[in-house]
């Protein structure tokens, strides 16, 4: 059975289209079907012309259970659009960067031709990413479910009115405050919006929920972590009539007016990213944040890895006994011959 692969690109961009051009060349020179949503394709041909190779068309040619893999070329926003498409299908993602930072991306832009070979020989590995279970409720009816891979982000929704808010964990409030906002944030979406809003940066193996206030105006209200068993919930407080917004992803919103209630949990479905490096967490972070490492020599070598020669030992001699003199008596070296009576 042919092996099939999902190029998913930002075609509004001359870049995004020319690689995925070259991803889909690259992919039949090596055995394997490309795929393509009908637009970008018809994107990509208006801009090329015919395409020499065959490139299958999503939903009529193949279905989205019967792909391999997604290769994603673009940005953090082109991932999280991958990510809303395999929702419900167990594919996982490859983000080939051709953004900023790309923090979810494995490779960039002048590794897709190495991209394609690890593919072709399955060298790659897959991890999953915690996800958020989201709900707004309105004078007790759900209007609204969805669920972000990122962060649950509660903005207000004038610029000239400060949102009020009362913060909830496991169903006991935490504290009110006045703010631009509050991010409910994943460990993989703690890089993104909450780092920004002044956030702890979390390892994507620890499983966590992540608070954090934007510009709140009070004492207590600095960033949590919390258990991902925990229930998280904010509520716009009545004391104005100050509007807010919620925004999942940065892609979803819904509109929050005073008395609605966001409740989020940890979703039972997670994203699924294939990784081609075992790089770990702390270097991809030296690496997208370009940070300062110079002077760094590494730890120190462990006793049973420093190979040394016999420890020589010393013997230190042992002190002279005090010379004994009897009374009347003169020590044998103060006797002279030369000095005698």
């Amino acid at each position: 059975m042919s092996r099939r692969v999902l190029v998913l690109a930002h075609t509004g961009r001359e870049e995004s289209l020319k690689a995925a051009w070259e991803a889909c060349a690259q992919l039949h020179g090596s055995g394997i079907v490309p795929v393509m949503q009908e637009s970008e394709l018809g994107d990509m041909e208006r801009f090329f012309g015919h395409l020499t190779q065959p490139v299958e068309v999503l939903h009529d040619h193949v279905q989205l259970p019967d792909v391999e893999l997604v290769m994603v070329l673009g940005g953090d926003g082109t991932i999280l659009r991958a990510a809303e498409l395999v929702r419900e299908v167990d594919v996982p993602l490859l983000g080939v960067n051709l953004g900023h930072i790309g923090f979810l991306a494995e490779s960039e832009r002048a590794d897709l031709a190495q991209t394609v070979e690890w593919i072709a020989r399955r060298d790659y590995t897959v991890e999953e990413r915690m996800t958020i279970d989201v709900q707004v409720w309105v004078r007790g009816q759900k209007i609204w479910h969805t669920w972000a891979l990122n962060e649950a982000a509660i903005e207000k929704g004038n610029r000239e009115r400060m949102l009020e808010v009362v913060t909830e964990v496991d169903e006991r409030p935490l504290t009110s405050f006045g703010c631009d906002g509050v991010v409910l944030a994943t460990p993989t979406g703690s890089t993104a919006y909450a780092f920004s809003a002044g956030g702890p940066v979390v390892w994507p193996e620890v499983e966590a929920l992540v608070i954090v206030p934007i510009s709140a105006h009070a004492l207590f209200a600095k960033p949590l972590v919390v258990s991902p068993r925990s229930k998280l919930a904010v509520e716009v407080l009545n004391r104005t009539d100050a509007q807010g917004v919620l925004w999942c992803d940065g892609r979803r919103s819904v509109d929050l007016p005073p008395g609605a209630r966001v409740e989020v949990t940890k979703s039972a479905i997670p994203v699924r990213l294939a990784r081609t490096h075992q790089t770990p967490f702390s270097g991809r972070l030296v690496r997208k944040f370009e940070l300062p490492i110079h002077g760094w020599r590494g730890p120190v070598p462990k006793a049973e890895a420093i190979h040394t020669g016999p420890i020589p030992i010393i013997r230190t001699p042992r002190p002279m006994a005090p010379l004994q003199v009897s009374h009347g008596d003169q020590p044998e070296e103060d006797s002279d011959p030369s000095t005698a009576k």
